[in-house]
């Protein structure tokens, strides 16, 4: 398994969701372990651009994981699409990403095998995680052991439900399914009032935070537009990152 987590840890590996480039930046600096670099979260996540993943990978001393996703919607990409993730795996490998977040089904909702393995094979010597599609599948189990068997490094869960905290039984029992085979990232509307029961309840050896790591940020734009429109933005801080570390290693 081509994992960044084999040295062994007192507490979870910190994955943090971003969705640009200063927020990749600030979440480095808060301490992170990690972090996904997608564009456009609110709509779940899509590629974001070369220039910000060169950049991202560039600055950071921490992994870089770029989400591979052309679009909104569903996870059933038709033939263009799975071209384009295809480049897109390409590019993220050439401009210095440690891996890859990749998730594509057939229309029943079961893992797309075939093309899953293309690009699995594409993105070596990359790691590859495949996200919260899984979630989709009708039998979480099976689809464990069919990543596993597609030597896919780890796996991004709720256990099927909206949050993780909701998910905990399904997701200990993945967990311990998965053993050594494959990684299990603990994932879905984390927070750090929930995030130490979650870990106790499931055991998880990887946690994956969005919002809890997000605040308001500031515009440092000394004028005040004239057609009312707001400079200000919502990121990811160095400072919800660094409590977020805090909480983190009094999980275990």
């Amino acid at each position: 398994m081509n994992d960044e987590t084999n040295t062994p840890r007192s507490h979870p590996l910190v994955e943090i969701c971003v969705g640009d480039l200063r927020s990749a930046l600030a979440a480095g600096e808060g301490g992170a372990d990690r972090v996904e670099l997608c564009d456009r979260l609110e709509v779940g996540g899509t590629t974001p651009s070369a220039g910000t993943i060169a950049e991202a990978c560039r600055r950071l001393t921490i992994p870089v994981h770029v989400l591979i996703r052309v679009r909104a919607g569903d996870f059933v990409p038709n033939d263009p699409e799975w071209a384009a993730m295809r480049d897109d795996v390409d590019a993220a490998r050439r401009l210095g990403a440690s891996g890859v977040v990749i998730g594509a089904l057939h229309r029943d909702g079961t893992i797309d095998r075939d093309e899953t393995a293309r690009l699995v094979e594409l993105a070596r010597p990359m790691s590859v995680t495949f996200h919260k599609a899984f979630d989709q599948t009708p039998d979480l189990g099976e689809a464990l052991e069919t990543l596993i068997d597609l030597g896919v490094d780890r796996v991004l869960t709720s256990g099927g439900r909206p949050s993780a905290e909701e998910g905990a039984d399904a997701l200990a029992s993945l967990i311990a399914q998965a053993g050594d085979r494959i990684g299990v990232i603990v994932a879905g509307r984390l927070s750090l009032a929930n995030l130490p029961a979650v870990v106790r309840r499931t055991a998880a050896r990887e946690v994956h935070l969005g919002s809890a790591a997000v605040d308001a940020v500031g515009s440092s734009c000394t004028f005040n537009p004239r057609d009312g429109s707001t400079l200000d933005w919502s990121g990811v801080t160095a400072e919800k990152v660094r409590r977020i570390m805090e909480v983190v290693v009094t999980c275990r």
